[in-house]
């Protein structure tokens, strides 16, 4: 889905906050919340033999949760932990648990973030959360990772991180479909022994009194485009963002740009206009690395792509959490 302009946090005055608009949906956010404090509520998190650290998050849409996923992973497999991630496998077909192989899974079978986190490291799906700790377990895993499931009672977790993006932490503060959060924030904060605050903004007012780590993070390319012409494309949470960051890389022009909806299947008809445009600007295509493993097979050599990964600006203050884990 596309996300609702209502859901930034807009000057007063905007027509884009939709005043009427969420004023009408203020009973359904409310029993929205209602709901998930009611899961939390009569969950009992059972224990799966091995630490669960959960990354998640706090809104709808990307935050950065899967890159900070890849680094905590990469983290422990350092100190000689085997370590994995654990999602649900949005989008795709399998249920799990399963280990997934990029050699062998497409993203349509188990989802385009676990099939991406597979490509550098252990990854595993499972609907069952709990199921997939346990069977994770049970093939050798010393460490899981949960990509995203802060608001799932089901798995007991060594860690809670939440990721938030520092440009736009809470949009405008209330609860979906009013706006952007899963739950209020409030709520969500005191669930969590960490907090990493993606990109560049101030530090939030919800964290004033926030006691657990405050870490800083920043996405950054692992490797930079070749020079070139490109139209961009992309079918994550803010495509804008992505489309904003080629503006930064030297040598790179970016002639025009596609936005898709998140986790998006690629339709021919999408390949062909996206073909054309690019045919028409005389230039390449190029989108994220969560994108380009759902395109077609056949085109994926033509389209470039950017792999990031996720940089902290202080490792101690992340390796000081990670300890509590790893020791």
């Amino acid at each position: 889905m596309h996300e609702p302009h209502f859901w930034r946090d807009l000057p007063r005055g905007s027509r884009a906050r939709a005043p009427m608009l969420r004023l009408l949906m203020t009973p359904l956010a409310g029993i929205y919340s209602w709901a998930g404090q009611r899961r939390l509520d009569k969950g009992k998190p059972e224990d799966a033999g091995l630490p669960v650290i959960c990354i998640g998050n706090l809104t709808l849409g990307g935050a950065g949760k899967t890159p900070v996923s890849a680094a905590v992973r990469a983290r422990l497999s350092a100190k000689g932990l085997r370590t994995a991630t654990l999602s649900r496998g949005y989008g795709g077909s399998l249920e799990g648990p399963l280990r997934v192989d990029p050699a062998v899974n497409v993203a349509s079978e188990t989802g385009d973030e676990p099939l991406m986190l597979a490509a550098r490291g252990e990854a595993w799906i499972s609907r069952d959360r709990l199921a997939g700790a346990i069977a994770m377990k049970a093939a050798g895993v010393q460490v899981a990772v949960m990509d995203d499931g802060h608001q799932n009672p089901a798995v007991k977790k060594a860690l809670s991180i939440v990721v938030i993006d520092a440009t736009e932490p809470f949009g405008n503060g209330f609860v979906f479909p009013k706006g952007p959060l899963r739950e209020p924030a409030a709520r969500g904060l005191a669930r969590a022994d960490g907090v990493v605050l993606m990109g560049d903004g101030e530090t939030p007012k919800e964290l004033a009194g926030f006691k657990g780590a405050i870490m800083r993070a920043r996405l950054a390319p692992l490797a930079l485009p070749a020079p070139g012409r490109y139209v961009a494309f992309a079918g994550i949470g803010r495509p804008e963002r992505f489309f904003d960051s080629l503006n930064t890389y030297a040598g790179v022009e970016l002639a025009d740009a596609a936005p898709f909806p998140d986790h998006h299947v690629f339709q021919p008809s999408d390949i062909s206009y996206l073909t054309k445009l690019a045919a028409e600007r005389e230039a390449t295509l190029i989108t994220t690395d969560k994108d380009h493993v759902r395109l077609p097979a056949a085109i994926r050599d033509k389209v470039a792509r950017v792999s990031v990964e996720a940089k902290f600006e202080e490792d101690a203050v992340l390796d000081d959490l990670l300890a509590r884990v790893s020791t």
